[in-house]
């Protein structure tokens, strides 16, 4: 067999995990996840020296309060936060956090939620961040008791709105930081801050898949809260970073409505390890990789007939860049949807991300692609377009 065969044949192996006959034992499905890190597709792959601390904490007993205490402080000393904590995901942690604006850390009140009777009991949320990520953030918003106070339009919100809406039942105001929400026409969150704030009303900051969590906690947000299996690489876990006493009163509702989102000592200790291994990256050197990752595919896939390669930068503002493939049907032979059906049919499954495949356009995420995985998701894509203008 030749070199070049034998590595994409390698890449392929190694695209069905770490365990491919534990995957054929019980018929599950080997994918190559160029989407990006949702969980629906297992998320980020877990690095080694991560899986290693996961391991050796999980035959152990520990005292949780302890762990959460470690926990805390590597939180704060990698975002800048005063303090820190972890629950079992993300959307736990924006349940969490809107408890805890609400109840504090008074066991009664805590006790007392879902039922926000006696309490600041509103949730102030723009539109345009009002964002489906399996599930509607406003549910996660209920869940904890609190109204939704929605403001502004799906792609407008103007500053009379967000000052309308701070009042005696505000207690907090949630801000979205992602691609999903409408990325033109909100309220910045600078001007949220200074506003919540001059009326006495915390800022939560949901930045899921974000990585610039002390730019946000410096930018005056009370809560930040991010994933652990996402920018971090990490198990699923999710992560709150900010105040003392807002933190104090997220650990509080271990005792209430959070007490089903509780993180185990393995999803703690995961985050614990993934915040140090994101310490001791070379983050330049990552970003500079991965554009050249981009660029190399791209590259590899031009003259394609109606396939425009191209690298975009995240929507967001994160340090990497996709590819961008745009469709134009009458010359590819098909739609955006059809190519991505056409990449995914194959062993692996390639999933490229077709979110704005109304619009003609899929993207390819090269953050986790070594060059032979890379060899191997560019042959596929041809393959798909060859098969795409034959019928």
């Amino acid at each position: 067999m030749p070199a070049h065969n034998a590595d994409r044949t390698k890449a392929a192996t190694r695209a069905t995990g770490t365990l491919p006959t534990r995957l054929a034992r019980y018929q599950l499905t080997p994918l190559l996840n160029v989407s990006g890190t949702e969980t629906v597709h297992g998320a980020s792959p877990v690095a080694p020296e991560i899986v290693e601390a996961v391991a050796a904490i999980l035959p152990l007993s520990v005292s949780m309060a302890e762990l959460q205490r470690v926990a805390s402080g590597v939180i704060a000393r990698v975002t800048g936060a005063e303090a820190g904590f972890v629950t079992n995901c993300s959307s736990a942690s924006i349940v969490i956090a809107c408890a805890a604006a609400m109840a504090g850390d008074d066991p009664g009140r805590v006790a007392r939620l879902p039922d926000s009777t006696g309490m600041r009991g509103e949730i102030v949320i723009q539109k345009g961040h009002v964002v489906d990520y399996g599930a509607l953030i406003t549910g996660d918003i209920r869940l904890s008791g609190a109204r939704v106070r929605e403001i502004g339009a799906a792609t407008e919100t103007r500053a009379h709105q967000l000052g309308a809406a701070l009042g005696p039942e505000t207690a907090a105001v949630l801000h979205v930081v992602s691609h999903h929400t409408a990325q033109t026409g909100m309220l910045p969150l600078a001007h949220i801050v200074s506003e919540a704030h001059a009326a006495g009303v915390p800022v939560i900051v949901d930045a899921a898949a974000e990585y610039g969590w002390p730019e946000l906690i410096a930018a005056g947000a009370d809560l930040v809260l991010f994933s652990a299996q996402k920018a971090l690489g990490g198990p699923t876990a999710g992560i709150i970073a900010g105040r003392a006493g807002l933190v104090r009163a997220c650990a509080a509702q271990q005792h209430g409505v959070g007490r089903p989102m509780k993180a185990a000592k393995e999803a703690v200790m995961g985050a614990i390890a993934a915040l140090e291994r994101w310490e001791r990256r070379d983050h330049a050197a990552e970003a500079e990789a991965v554009l050249a990752r981009a660029q190399s595919l791209a590259a590899g896939l031009a003259g394609l007939p109606g396939i425009a390669a191209s690298v975009l930068p995240d929507e967001t503002g994160n340090p990497f860049s996709r590819v961008a493939l745009d469709v134009t049907p009458a010359e590819a032979g098909g739609d955006a949807q059809a190519l991505a059906r056409a990449i995914a049919d194959g062993v692996p499954r390639i999933l490229v991300r077709d979110l704005l495949a109304d619009r003609g356009r899929l993207l390819v995420d090269v953050r986790r692609l070594d060059a032979p995985s890379l060899a191997f998701v560019a042959d596929r894509i041809r393959a798909a377009a060859d098969r795409l203008r034959e019928g």
